[in-house]
């Protein structure tokens, strides 16, 4: 563990302004998963309620551990084929989807959010990423496009965190070779916690082999009104996420989620009327956006 220090990072053209703080660096090397999210979760926690000390952490994995998204089902794992190779199971406090923790550097990032939004921020952890890794000759780049979501989520492969890039994530050779995610935590002061795995091997393919598989299983089914698989939805994921009901509302909603920095979206098509959204957003919204532009 390390005195903070200055660290004023390099200026770039297109890049948000950062402010300087006092920085403490941790290297805590290699912890039981519980341990790892417990130390993630008590550095936010305690600079959110003004306490603590912006902090990059740099840790490993002993043993090796499957660390869920924090709203991922459990039931996705085989828990007692990981118990038999003796891979932890672990809940993390940020989104997203399973990772195996391996072959591996992983990184967390604890730091004031100000009022940058979670594009902002994540943008701004990605590009010091790419220049750390460049100062060891590792050309990496910010991946800047969307794949195609809805095609890849249909079939288990879907489940691990590496099989695709979203936008902003790093890659080197074309593929991905960081992944991360993000979380706010809400106290006297709008903290960032950010963590991720910077990629040093192949291990993390072996993933798959603890995915339960989905034998017969009808993903467009949650797409259908009342459909038994969406329950774990929460109300509060809707609210916060879903674009629905009239077009005004859609529209509203858009606006609402633009100001926070989100400036793409996916159709999903995959509804009772999936022509009749499309046609909505085709004939409705889209030349709404358009029209602002123009004036």
């Amino acid at each position: 563990m390390y005195p903070g220090a200055p660290i004023t990072p390099a200026a770039e053209p297109d890049a948000p302004a950062i402010q300087t703080w006092d920085w403490r660096f941790e290297h805590s090397g290699r912890l039981d998963g519980a341990s790892n999210m417990a130390l993630d979760t008590a550095m936010a926690e305690a600079l959110a309620a003004g306490q603590g000390t912006p902090t990059l952490r740099l840790y490993g994995w002993s043993p090796w551990a499957i660390s869920l998204g924090y709203n991922q089902l459990e039931e996705e794992i085989d828990a007692a084929r990981c118990k038999a190779e003796g891979i932890d199971i672990v809940r993390r406090p940020t989104g997203g989807r399973a990772i195996l923790h391996a072959e591996e550097l992983t990184y967390c990032v604890v730091m004031p959010a100000g009022r940058k939004s979670i594009l902002e921020v994540y943008n701004e952890i990605s590009r010091a990423l790419v220049r750390g890794l460049g100062l060891f000759g590792v050309e990496a780049t910010l991946q800047r496009s969307q794949p195609n979501f809805p095609e890849h989520y249909r079939s288990p492969s879907a489940v691990p965190c590496f099989t695709a890039s979203a936008r902003y994530e790093i890659e080197w050779d074309g593929r991905k070779l960081v992944g991360s995610a993000q979380r706010r935590v809400t106290g006297t002061t709008n903290v960032v916690l950010q963590h991720g795995s910077i990629l040093c091997g192949p291990a993390h393919k072996r993933l798959t082999e603890f995915i339960r598989a989905r034998d017969h299983y009808d993903y467009a089914d949650h797409g259908r009104t009342g459909a038994e698989h969406a329950s774990f939805v929460t109300d509060e994921v809707v609210d916060r996420f879903c674009v629905l009901g009239t077009p005004e509302r859609c529209l509203a909603k858009l606006r609402e989620l633009e100001a926070l920095g989100v400036d793409q979206f996916n159709i999903y098509s995959m509804v009772d009327d999936p022509a009749g959204v499309i046609r909505s957003f085709g004939e409705e919204l889209i030349p709404a956006f358009r029209g602002e532009e123009e004036r």
